[in-house]
């Protein structure tokens, strides 16, 4: 791992043209074989989970599934509603529809109880998630129907016209991140620079690696297909990581150009950082990856979709760091040389005496007091940091989880807002049970007489909806029937819930039940968010037991000690937890919806804590490997334990917390997104980065390693002494005079 990482920067190093070209003709190819190849969605099947996809495979089997549909509401603009006039308008709208392909039949039109309103339903051709894309010529109808009859409110809603809202919505959302988090982190990057060129690099080669990334993803969607998430996960982490590994790089490179103070190459010193900063950033990313990796145990399309957006464009992030920065840092490095060469030329014409490097100390007053407690009292900072720690993650013991489902989706949808007028005037809309049983065909009459006396039980009991005689649909070859229940309550109520809780464990073993050899299942809303909640519960175990085990075997062998692998594991779990906390007090209860302009769902999201708990235990290990590779390369060169903690947490205090400013204000763009899970996420993932960086990195660990002395370094030995022909001076001091380049491979 030593090796490698200098190879290729040495090579790109001594060709920077080659390997500048090269690394843009990657990105093409990459991006033009994604696009050439196409993107392979998810279908209705890729999501089936639980009883609730057994019963819809069932279903699909049998030609029963469910269908796209589109309800179209029609009511006075003012006043009573003219049934004359309404019925003028549906009938239009059933001509206009009806001439649709996408539209495959358009029901009776359906008055509400109240009078106020009438209903038309139209079904769609094609599979339910197709929809939304088929849903515009549908819209375009309902917008004509609406201008025909001015006097009147036509409008629609349903599943499809909701989806393609939520997209338009997610679309326009990412661009805001995008508006609100790349300036600020060019800022962050000015700063920490002081030059518009040096802060360009990273985000010239996040966002290189992004657009590689895509192309790699549509090519990987045909082996895991795609349910249309995994774009926003490039995006997010891979500025995240992107603009960090390219920053640990620079600093180091920059680092080095200090110490040698003029007298080594741009090529000598680029090899120096990769022989350090490098194998830092093979070994986050790889942990990154690897952490990331344990979501495919989830078996969940959407899991498996972020998971490999995740880890391509961690590994593309990290190539960019080993094959195109290097050679631009040699670029840059002759140019930097040609400059001062002319302003010592001018200096020389006017008489001026030369002026002389000196280094500057590694951080300032804000990260020496910082630093100092555990410096100073590595018990005491070690108790508090913990305690404060454990109290922001109390919050986390009372969390809650819930599909999110399109109840909960944002007011400012057009969509949404129809849907709130359509069931306040037709409550049984609201969720649909759906009950599927499979038998010999020769059976079907007493199938159905079962699933008919199941729905006359069903509507007995007040958690359901009075809607008449039960209808029970059958296939044609007779194996399938399939009855609907309406339930006038929001998917994600106690209410509705508790009529699932009904349906499955009371009225099915009374009524169809009792049929041997007859398989039911029930699907449908409330179903379907259910069974996906309890799937993931059943999940967890398996990939936090993964998580935890792999981070130790990765962090172990990484620095060679064991002591440090379980440290890395208890304080990412320290992280992670205190996280969680964070994001169940803040989204869980209402104080916060104003300040974050938010509907609380009385829980969190239920893909947020295991994503989210895979994705920062691998943020954490980016900071532990970076932290911890400067401890140890100082016990390498013969500091004591004490010495090298103090000076690797000194040398990398300034570049981790500049990093994780940039994560922080990624993350936290996500904070001003109209979604409540996307919302989650980045608060989550913001918060968490910033304890870690400050809290874990600069107070936690630091005072662990100073209270364990070399015992945490066992069975790594330091050698004192050894020449490497780079021996790092005392943080803040003046650079040593002029260290010969390592030869490394």
């Amino acid at each position: 791992m030593r090796i490698r990482p200098v190879r290729m920067a040495r090579w790109s190093a001594r060709h920077p043209w080659r390997a500048i070209v090269g690394w843009f003709v990657f990105v093409l190819l990459c991006l033009g074989a994604g696009i050439v190849a196409g993107s392979n969605p998810a279908t209705t099947e890729d999501f089936w989970v639980g009883e609730a996809g057994h019963a819809e495979s069932m279903a699909t089997d049998g030609g029963l599934q469910r269908r796209p549909t589109e309800h179209i509401l029609i009511r006075a603009g003012s006043g009573p509603l003219d049934p004359e006039r309404a019925a003028a308008a549906a009938r239009d709208l059933t001509a206009r529809m009806e001439a649709l392909p996408e539209v495959a039949d358009v029901a009776p039109p359906v008055r509400s109880k109240d009078g106020t309103a009438l209903r038309v339903t139209v079904v769609m051709n094609g599979a339910e998630l197709d929809g939304r894309k088929n849903v515009v010529p549908l819209l375009d109808r309902t917008a004509q129907v609406a201008a025909a009859h001015p006097d009147l409110v036509v409008e629609e809603t349903g599943s499809p016209a909701i989806s393609k809202g939520v997209n338009d919505q997610r679309g326009e959302d990412l661009a805001l991140s995008e508006r609100l988090s790349l300036p600020v982190t060019l800022v962050i990057l000015l700063v920490v620079f002081g030059s518009v060129v040096m802060a360009g690099v990273p985000l010239l080669l996040a966002l290189s690696s992004i657009a590689a990334t895509m192309g790699l993803a549509m090519l990987a969607s045909h082996l895991m297909p795609d349910p249309g998430v995994g774009t926003n996960m490039i995006l997010l982490m891979g500025l995240a990581v992107g603009v960090d590994y390219t920053l640990f790089y620079l600093k180091r490179e920059r680092e080095e150009r200090a110490r040698a103070a003029g007298r080594l190459s741009p090529e000598a010193l680029v090899e120096l950082a990769a022989a350090t900063a490098g194998r830092a950033v093979v070994v986050s990313g790889l942990a990154v990856i690897v952490c990331t990796a344990t979501l495919y145990l989830a078996t969940d399309v959407i899991f498996s979709s972020l998971a490999t957006g995740t880890v391509l464009v961690v590994a593309v992030a990290v190539l960019s760091s080993l094959t195109v920065l290097p050679a631009l840092l040699v670029k840059l490095g002759h140019r930097d040389e040609r400059r001062a060469a002319k302003k010592a030329a001018r200096r020389a014409k006017r008489g001026a005496p030369a002026r002389t490097r000196t280094a500057k100390p590694e951080n300032g007053r804000i990260f020496g007091a910082l630093m100092r407690p555990a410096q100073r009292h590595p018990a005491i900072t070690l108790c508090v940091s913990v305690l404060v720690m454990l109290a922001v993650a109390a919050p986390a013991v009372g969390l809650k989880l819930i599909d999110p489902g399109k109840d909960t989706f944002s007011r400012s949808i057009p969509a949404m807002r129809v849907y709130d007028r359509l069931t306040a005037a037709y409550p049984e809309l609201l969720v649909k049970h759906e009950v599927v049983s499979r038998a010999t065909p020769g059976r079907a009459p007493e199938v159905r007489q079962a699933l008919t006396e199941l729905g006359r039980r069903a509507q007995a009991d007040p958690l359901f909806a009075r809607t008449g005689q039960p209808v029970v649909r059958t296939s044609a070859d007779g194996r399938t029937s399939v009855l609907e229940l309406a339930v006038p309550h929001p998917a994600p109520s106690d209410e509705a819930i508790a009529s699932l809780d009904h349906l499955r464990h009371r009225h099915i073993p009374a009524t169809v039940g009792e049929l041997t050899s007859v398989d039911t299942a029930v699907s449908g809303d409330v179903a379907r968010g259910q069974d996906y909640v309890h799937h993931e519960r059943d999940k967890l175990p398996l990939v936090i037991g993964f998580l935890l085990l792999l981070t130790f075997v990765t962090t172990a062998v990484a620095f060679r000690s064991v002591v440090v692998g379980l440290l890395g594991v208890v304080l990412n779990l320290l992280s992670a937890a205190a996280a969680m906390g964070a994001l169940v007090l803040v989204f869980q209860g209402t104080w916060a919806e104003g300040l974050l302009d938010f509907d609380s769902l009385g829980a969190i999201a239920s893909r947020v804590p295991l994503f989210l708990f895979v994705l920062l235990f691998g943020l954490s290990m980016d900071y532990q490997v970076f932290v911890v590779s400067r401890i140890k390369e100082a016990m390498e060169h013969g500091m004591t334990a004490r010495e090298a903690v103090l000076d690797g947490i000194a040398r990398s205090a300034k570049v981790v917390t500049s990093a994780a400013l940039v994560m922080v204000t990624i993350f936290a763009a996500f904070v001003f997104l109209h979604l409540t899970e996307m919302k989650q996420m980045g608060f989550c993932l913001a918060v968490a980065v910033l304890l870690d960086a400050v809290v874990i990195r600069m107070m936690v660990l630091p005072s662990a390693l100073l209270l364990l002395g070399e015992r945490a370094w066992r069975p790594l030995r330091p050698t004192r002494g050894k020449d490497t022909g780079v021996r790092p001076a005392p943080a803040g001091s003046a650079a040593p005079a002029g260290p010969s380049v390592p030869h490394v491979g």
